[in-house]
């Protein structure tokens, strides 16, 4: 019987999950952290709190996660099944977080039946959610914040209390659902009615699109990574990317292809320089991904780096990016001499690592303004993307979301969005097999490309809004909502007494 209670917190965890892309089932989220901490507060003791917040987010991420297993099916000298047990593993890893936050909540909550307790779950939240994207290089994915996308309104909040924030009012607004089912009336709307009136707050009327805008041309060749790794699919690769190019007009064009479109070391390699610009008219440049050497004073390649060039008409290379915030086991091998000899290798095939770069930078593209630049899964990270001291008109967020399965680029996406909301800066994907999409300064989704399609979007590129506050601020945000989360426990705490 004792059993029973994790068993269940395994069940609503999975299903809480749901609520992400995909399947966007968000009423299905609010109504399984409903339960949780309906779990937590029969909970008789601190370790069952925990244990039942721990199994929670076993199921949680393991269903939210599915999609790295895909990724393994790539690496040739590692079996495919390893994928499943690397999701298990990191979802016994990740559900320490929940665990955690369940854990203050039935410590510090006071009544486990009270407004104070779902407080302290939403202020332990927050806490552990930011903690999850900083330890051990981080793993930001599928922040709770992401459930309201389809609410856009809602959504929005992210604003003013970033994603970390956002994320503890969704703990909020189920306690209230939990409340309700209590018929704990005017307890549960308050929990519920200042989350909706912030969102309804932020409605808006339908983008205006701005014929003096620059224009952009995202590129999704729809090549898979079988293909991409193929060097007999090389020439047919680069005739797929230059055709849907198009031909250069009278009017400048930004070309953007995915992360890594490019195979050939666009430094070293001039004849692949002149082949790019072979596609760009007189004012027209391209972005595009590609891999930058590193030698050392004797000449020899050391390492590389997963970088994004800016490349002219002339064949110049007039910007460079560097991903700074690298994928463990993807993009290089931790303790390389120790995982290597028992037979792990990186997913990525090669075996040199890849170095970081120095961090979020804002490259100025002669005619079409300033970029940043966030490779991948770097756009992940909130409070992260930008240079606050050189704010872009726009965030390129060149990718490679071929390894991801089905579920990892609708996901991935989603992220995306949250970032463009957050700093008020329009944000725009290419990636090899989709989601491309443009993004305006606002979270809505202008254009896109299916998933598994081949295609490109010509658009103008969206205006970047005036900075909002967690653009000026930045996590300052949601660390100023857990004070006045906890001294709100407080209050109520004592007028209980």
């Amino acid at each position: 019987m004792r059993n029973y209670p994790k068993s269940i917190a395994l069940i609503a965890g999975l299903a809480s999950a749901t609520g992400f892309a995909p399947l966007n089932l968000w009423p299905v989220t609010l109504a399984m952290l409903a339960l949780l901490m309906a779990l937590i507060a029969a909970a008789p003791g601190l370790r069952a709190a925990m244990a039942r917040g721990y199994w929670f987010g076993v199921g949680h991420f393991t269903l939210g996660l599915n999609w790295i297993a895909h990724a393994f099916t790539f690496q040739d000298k590692m079996p495919w099944q390893l994928g499943y047990g690397a999701v298990a593993a990191l979802a016994l890893y990740l559900a320490v977080y929940p665990a955690v936050a369940a854990g203050l909540a039935w410590r510090w909550g006071g009544d486990r039946r009270s407004a104070p307790f779902l407080l302290v779950l939403a202020a332990g939240w927050i806490v552990t959610e930011w903690l999850r994207a900083s330890l051990f290089t981080g793993f930001a994915w599928n922040p709770l914040a992401a459930v309201w996308l389809p609410l856009l309104p809602i959504a929005r909040i992210a604003a003013w209390t970033g994603t970390y924030g956002l994320s503890g009012l969704t703990l909020i607004v189920a306690g209230g659902l939990w409340l309700l089912a209590r018929r704990r009336w005017r307890a549960g709307a308050a929990c519920i009615l200042p989350v909706l009136l912030l969102g309804a707050l932020h409605l808006s009327a339908a983008p205006l699109v701005d014929p003096a805008r620059p224009l952009i041309r995202v590129v999704q060749p729809n090549i898979g990574q079988r293909e991409k790794q193929d060097p007999a699919h090389e020439r047919e690769n680069f005739q797929r990317l230059a055709a849907l190019s198009g031909r250069p007009g009278p009017v400048p064009r930004l070309l953007l292809w995915p992360e890594a479109a490019v195979p050939d070391y666009l430094e070293e390699d001039g004849f692949a320089r002149w082949r790019l610009a072979g596609l760009l008219g007189p004012r027209d440049m391209l972005l595009t991904g590609g891999v930058a050497l590193i030698g050392d004073a004797q000449g020899r390649v050391i390492g590389a780096r997963n970088s994004l060039f800016a490349l002219a008409p002339d064949g110049s290379l007039p910007a460079r990016y560097d991903k700074a915030h690298l994928v463990p086991y993807g993009e290089y091998l931790p303790m390389r001499p120790i995982l290597s000899a028992i037979g792990l290798s990186r997913l990525v095939p090669g075996d040199l690592d890849f170095w970081p770069g120095p961090g979020p930078r804002t490259i100025a593209i002669p005619g079409f303004g300033t970029v940043g630049v966030q490779i991948c899964y770097e756009i992940i990270f909130s409070g992260a993307v930008i240079d606050p001291a050189h704010r872009p008109d726009f965030l390129f967020n060149p990718s490679n979301d071929a390894w991801f399965g089905a579920w990892g680029p609708p996901q991935h996406l989603a992220q995306a969005r949250l970032r463009a909301i957050e700093e008020g800066i329009p944000v725009v994907r290419s990636t090899p097999t989709g989601i491309s999409a443009v993004i305006d300064a606002q979270g809505r989704l202008l254009d896109s490309l299916p998933h598994e399609s081949a295609g490109a979007i010509e658009a103008r590129l969206p205006a970047a809004a005036a900075p909002t506050p967690f653009a000026r601020l930045g996590n300052l945000l949601p660390g100023l909502l857990i004070v006045f989360l906890g001294a709100l426990a407080v209050v109520f705490r004592r007028a209980a007494r």
